[in-house]
């Protein structure tokens, strides 16, 4: 019975727990949603759970405010982008399909000339500084070769450009994870409405402990993140989710 206990325990866990986290904190102007995949390395994991702030969100789809560049934001990519549609949540099937929240880093603002070359993303004719980002796949495997790491896109339809001019309301968003295949984001679908942008991600709150290092598998390989070896000392999980990087 042990093991029938852990099984059940572990999908109460998988299950239950976020959607309480989720609902107790919606009554408050912000919601919980889990990062699925590497595509943010290092600055998040699989499987952890952030805050993101919904009302700031209302506000900027309004016009109020807007989002800075460094920001982590959760939204739905374009409904043009077909590859982005699923029926399928957490390994169940739906009857429907439906448009997931993907988690990347804001890079353009309305109004920014974006490129990328070798990797190296520009904006209005400056490199962006990412230092934490560049210092992190330069020990491992960043890609500068491929079409994703030396173009853009303005939507879905109108990709391998050599530069964009972000459109007013839209934001240009990048995954940190730059090894070969390591996100999927405005390099791809273009740049994304702000009325498909949730809102910005304040806040890491689950696991409440985690290794210090992530080391990527750098195999190309579909879902890098089951193969992410972590390693180093124990530190605490939840943080502050600052705007640079």
């Amino acid at each position: 019975m042990t093991g029938d206990w852990r099984r059940a325990w572990g999908w109460v866990r998988e299950w239950f727990q976020p959607l309480a986290v989720a609902l107790l904190l919606t009554q408050f102007g912000a919601s919980a949603v889990r990062v699925d995949g590497a595509s943010m390395l290092p600055a998040l994991r699989h499987g952890e759970w952030l805050v993101v702030g919904t009302a700031a969100g209302w506000a900027h789809r309004l016009g109020l405010s807007g989002y800075a560049r460094g920001d982590i934001v959760v939204f739905k990519p374009p409904r043009e982008a077909a590859y982005e549609w699923t029926n399928v949540y957490r390994g169940l099937p739906l009857p429907w399909r439906y448009r997931p929240f993907l988690v990347k880093r804001v890079a353009g603002l309305p109004g920014d000339r974006v490129a990328l070359r070798g990797g190296v993303v520009w904006v209005n004719g400056q490199p962006l500084p990412e230092e934490a980002t560049k210092t992190y796949w330069a020990a491992f495997c960043p890609d500068t070769t491929s079409l994703v790491a030396n173009s853009v896109a303005a939507s879905p339809t109108r990709t391998t450009l050599a530069e964009v001019t972000v459109p007013p309301g839209h934001y240009f968003v990048l995954g940190d994870n730059r090894s070969p295949g390591g996100s999927l984001d405005s390099r791809t679908f273009g740049p994304v409405p702000v009325a498909d942008i949730a809102g910005r991600a304040a806040a890491s709150v689950w696991p409440l402990l985690r290794p210090e290092r992530a080391v990527p598998p750098c195999d190309g390989q579909p879902q890098p993140e089951r193969r992410v070896k972590l390693e180093g000392e124990t530190q605490i999980g939840p943080r502050l989710l600052q705007g640079t990087h």
